[in-house]
């Protein structure tokens, strides 16, 4: 197949370029990588692929309508699968308007781009062109002790981040059902893995444990996310593509529900035994005022997309964290440049003298 990947030298995205070149996926593909190159964004990612046959890489902003239609037309995609994406909560409450431009007007660009080149596509063309989109859990809101994110769970975005991304899914779905576009949506659970930006949780507590600096732990550390293993997610996404059904939406998760706490001692735990410091490494941990509208439940019903589309997640979050840990452990190489140059490890989202939901000041 011919596929367009925006985002693709980003965390998920270039995950996503490594499955589709390697054996795994079938072979043969030819891979087109889209990115802007932002501060997330890092060539450096791609490095084990870059000559592979059948890679190129364009960097572009997926704002850029014009470049995003002509792109389309040169490469006449089977299947884009849009990664392109502001992600980090606490960067869109310091900034939204990088979130609204990226998510919804990108978003917007891309499937105008799309439905021009369908078309001048013969019918065969347009019965195998796929597009899927790919969101988060956030556009959920929050959940209650119990209970589990299913795909008719209504919307309820509470950050800007989210209300992005809940946007775009919607733009996604709206052109599939006003303009015959054959859109596919996933809403994932969190990513952790190799490659991930440090701002993110798991990255940024195993970095600054390594370097004995303090782990900070947002309110009293209960909330909860459901933990996906990058790898296995981009299997699932693979898998919507080649087996899912237009129209339709997938949610993604790991069955793998941990307080961020828990994360946090995963993590220090995991260090202790792969590289002892002088003192355990929960010592470090330290409890930090909350984040403004931080939802205190996710948890992902993965078991449409177990049904129909034939994937599960392979790893326990036992397993995905050791594999984690070690990757950082192993790739200073990769890691320190960031640290050093893009992002320290400084608290992103704060607004002082804000007051909280539960009455306290930010």
């Amino acid at each position: 197949m011919r596929v367009i990947v925006t985002g693709g030298a980003g965390f998920i995205g270039s995950a996503l370029v490594r499955l589709l070149l390697s054996p795994e996926a079938g072979g043969g593909h030819e891979v087109v990588v889209v990115d802007k190159l932002t501060y997330a964004g890092d060539r450096r990612t791609l490095a084990s692929v870059e000559g592979a046959p059948g890679f190129r890489f364009v960097q572009a902003d997926i704002c850029d309508a014009d470049r995003m239609r002509a792109l389309f037309e040169e490469v006449r995609p089977e299947a884009v699968m849009h990664l392109a994406a502001e992600s980090h909560v606490d960067r869109s409450i310091a900034g939204a308007a990088p979130f609204i431009q990226t998510n919804v007007v990108g978003t917007f660009a891309l499937l105008e781009a799309a439905r021009a080149l369908l078309a001048g596509y013969g019918p065969e063309e347009r019965a195998a062109f796929r597009f899927l989109h790919v969101s988060t859990d956030e556009v959920f809101g929050s959940l209650g002790p119990t209970g589990a994110f299913t795909e008719e769970t209504p919307y309820d975005p509470r950050s800007p981040y989210s209300a992005s991304k809940a946007s775009s899914d919607h733009l996604a779905r709206a052109w599939h059902e006003t303009y015959g576009l054959p859109t596919i949506v996933t809403n994932c659970s969190n990513n952790y893995g190799p490659y991930h930006f440090p701002e993110k949780l798991i990255p940024l507590v195993t970095l600054n444990a390594l370097e004995g600096k303090p782990l900070p732990v947002y309110g009293d550390g209960g909330n909860v996310r459901d933990w996906l293993f990058v790898e296995d997610h981009v299997r699932a996404l693979w898998a919507a593509v080649t087996r899912g059904k237009i129209g339709q939406t997938y949610n993604i998760g790991g069955r793998s529900e941990r307080t961020n706490l828990e994360v946090v001692h995963a993590i220090c735990d995991t260090l202790d035994r792969l590289r002892p410091a002088s003192r355990p490494r929960r010592e470090l941990i330290t409890f930090v005022a909350d984040r403004p509208g931080h939802d205190r439940r996710y948890a992902i019903d993965p078991a449409k997309a177990e049904r129909e589309l034939g994937w599960r997640a392979s790893l326990t979050f036992e397993e995905g964290i050791a594999r984690t840990v070690a990757w950082y452990l192993d790739n200073e190489a990769w890691w320190r440049p960031l640290r050093e140059g893009k992002y320290a490890g400084e608290r992103l989202g704060l607004l002082p003298g804000a007051v909280t939901a539960a009455g306290k000041a930010a």
